[in-house]
């Protein structure tokens, strides 16, 4: 079975009520990593709440990503036998009962539960995207599907920190997560209108997960996307430290810069739906490149508001355009493992979010905020190299796993 069938195969595939569903899987995305970026904004009001630090209030972000990362690697195989309309149904299910978990928390315990639970949505859900985008749309239709899906995140970027922030001063850090679990109800009321049954298939099973990652074109890419989106994660996680202490600027300039790299990330997916079509291979590699040659750039002559700006601004549309291809190559080099090879994928971005932090604390420590640029420029070069020796996007990825 080749991709082409893979897509055209189920009944409603070329109709407009499928596309609906792909809209719908959107604004699930929307919700779910709303809910795992509120921490960030809400942090300080969480931990007095509880009557913990700071720091301990943080590991709400750490236990969502820890277990999306099992999630990731789990959810296919366990869920082989199930349709996969109720197992995305379960998973915006998933993102109500978090919320209000953690809206009703009354200690620290139980709101790393509610993360934990929400960790599991995530995980869950971006381990099979892929291969549910490739099954609503027609083959020729998927990377501009997969943009519509990815968007949620560029927009959840864009509203989940300020808004809450906002509501948060106004009405308390529960009412936020109170709302968000509204989200999750509209969420779940959409994709049951619009998500047609879609039967299992493949052979999903833990052994898949070993045998893809035996062939070395597939260990290759996941290594390559490792690094493309550790180099980026410790470039983002340490943006503040950078434009306060080498741009020099408060935090509405902050605010101001954080907002234009959120739009220019939105706009990033579409972008990268228009150039995965024409090449799928130099978008893979050519992103990453110019993300780490930007973070030369910024260690090198940043230090000018506008032009940090403009650089920080390219720098989230070129990223914007990174799960869209990733996405892309797992439709067209493993259509019939699709959910499989999406949880590789997405276990090696969440352990990308814990080593970019992990090693950018390190050299921030050791070495300056401009030290975390510089590497994360080589490691984003080094991405790029690998994708170019070792990653294969041309017409042999289409044939029948």
């Amino acid at each position: 079975m080749n991709g082409n069938t893979a897509a055209a195969e189920h009944p409603a595939a070329s109709s407009a009520p499928v596309w609906a569903a792909v809209f719908s899987m959107s604004f699930g995305v929307f919700g779910l990593v709303g809910a795992e970026f509120l921490p960030a904004s809400l942090l300080t009001p969480m931990a007095a709440d509880l009557g913990v630090t700071e720091g301990m209030a943080g590991q709400a972000v750490t236990a969502t990503a820890a277990m999306g990362l099992v999630a990731s690697l789990t959810v296919a195989a366990l869920t082989r036998g199930i349709d996969r309309r109720r197992v995305l149904l379960a998973f915006s299910v998933l993102l109500v009962l978090s919320n209000l978990v953690v809206a009703f928390a009354a200690n620290v315990q139980v709101l790393l539960l509610g993360r934990i639970l929400l960790g599991a949505a995530l995980g869950g859900f971006w381990s099979l995207s892929t291969a549910m985008v490739m099954r609503l749309v027609p083959a020729a239709s998927v990377p501009k599907a997969l943009s519509i899906v990815v968007s949620g995140v560029s927009a959840a970027t864009i509203f989940a920190a300020p808004v809450g922030s906002y509501v948060g001063d106004l009405w308390g850090w529960r009412a936020v997560f109170a709302g968000a679990a509204g989200l999750g109800v509209i969420a779940f009321a959409i994709q049951f209108a619009t998500l047609p049954s879609l039967p299992p298939r493949g052979r999903s099973q833990f052994g898949t997960l070993i045998k893809l990652m035996s062939r070395r074109e597939i260990a290759l890419a996941m290594l390559a996307a490792l690094m493309v989106f550790t180099g980026h994660m410790s470039l983002f996680t340490y943006i503040r430290p950078f434009l306060e202490g080498v741009t020099g600027i408060g935090v509405t300039g902050i605010s101001v810069t954080l907002l234009a790299f959120g739009i220019a990330n939105f706009l990033g997916n579409y972008l990268g739906s228009l150039l995965v079509a024409r090449s799928l291979r130099l978008t893979l590699a050519i992103m990453p490149l110019t993300i780490g040659g930007l973070a030369f750039l910024l260690a090198g002559v940043g230090g000018t508001f506008a032009t940090d700006l403009a650089m920080i601004a390219l720098w989230g549309l070129a990223f914007g355009t990174v799960p869209v291809a990733w996405s892309a190559w797992i439709a067209r080099s493993l259509p019939d493992e699709a959910e499989s090879a999406g949880g590789l994928l997405v276990a090696a971005i969440n352990l990308a979010i814990a080593t970019g932090a992990a090693v950018g604390g390190v050299v921030l420590e050791t070495s300056g905020i401009e030290s975390v640029f510089l590497t994360s420029g080589t490691v984003l070069v080094l991405a790029t190299a690998t994708i170019l020796a070792g990653v294969a996007t041309g017409p042999a990825v289409a044939k029948a796993a």
